[in-house]
């Protein structure tokens, strides 16, 4: 789920460099006239950013807590099934090492072809769970970032907000906690969650 984040925080810094060039483009622009002046001084007080905070999201946003469990559970899942497999093969191998040097040699070709066989089963298998747990993930971040813009969209209808980004403290070395809407953005988020599964 760190992807997300990391999506969303690029997307964030790209956004404030974008703004500040704008915005010192904007500047120098507004010495010229009094009315380009003037002008430049009505945007700026319409222009507003707020931020929320990912990690905070990540943790209280019960959709996402949800997915992570049953990611854990599909996870858990497919080490269950490849133990079992990997229990069954190597019973078998027991029981070859058992016969030993009173196989034929024609006896020995087939359990080298079937050991060969069980390899590639259990190789194919693998790959097949682990692309399987890796299409459940994308998913998952996919469905958490639409779910996200959504209500963004809604929320921001009356806010006024020219920008919403994520906060990361890499990416990102100050913020006015005045702008910090993470609370507001979790209880909505989780509402609109908790009104979906009453849906169902």
């Amino acid at each position: 789920m760190k992807y997300l984040s990391l999506v969303l925080s690029a997307v964030a810094t790209l956004i404030s460099g974008y703004l500040l060039v704008q915005h010192m483009g904007s500047k120098s622009g507004s010495k010229k006239t009094d009315a380009a002046s003037s002008t430049t001084s009505d945007q700026s007080a319409e222009f507003r950013i707020a931020y929320f905070d990912i990690d905070s999201l990540q943790n209280k946003y019960e959709y996402f807590k949800d997915a992570l469990g049953e990611l854990k559970v599909k996870e858990e899942n497919m080490n269950k099934e490849l133990s079992s497999l990997e229990r069954s093969y190597q019973k078998k191998i027991n029981e070859w090492q058992q016969k030993g040097a009173s196989m034929s040699q024609s006896e020995a070709e087939a359990v080298q072809r079937e050991y060969g066989q069980m390899q590639q089963n259990y190789q194919q298998r693998r790959l097949t769970l682990e692309q399987q747990l890796e299409n459940l993930k994308m998913d998952y971040k996919k469905n958490i970032k639409t779910k996200i813009e959504e209500y963004l969209r809604q929320f921001n209808k009356d806010k006024g907000y020219s920008y919403i980004i994520s906060y990361e403290p890499e990416l990102m070395f100050y913020r006015d906690t005045a702008y910090n809407i993470t609370d507001q953005i979790i209880q909505g988020l989780n509402a609109e969650y908790k009104k979906a599964g009453e849906k169902k």
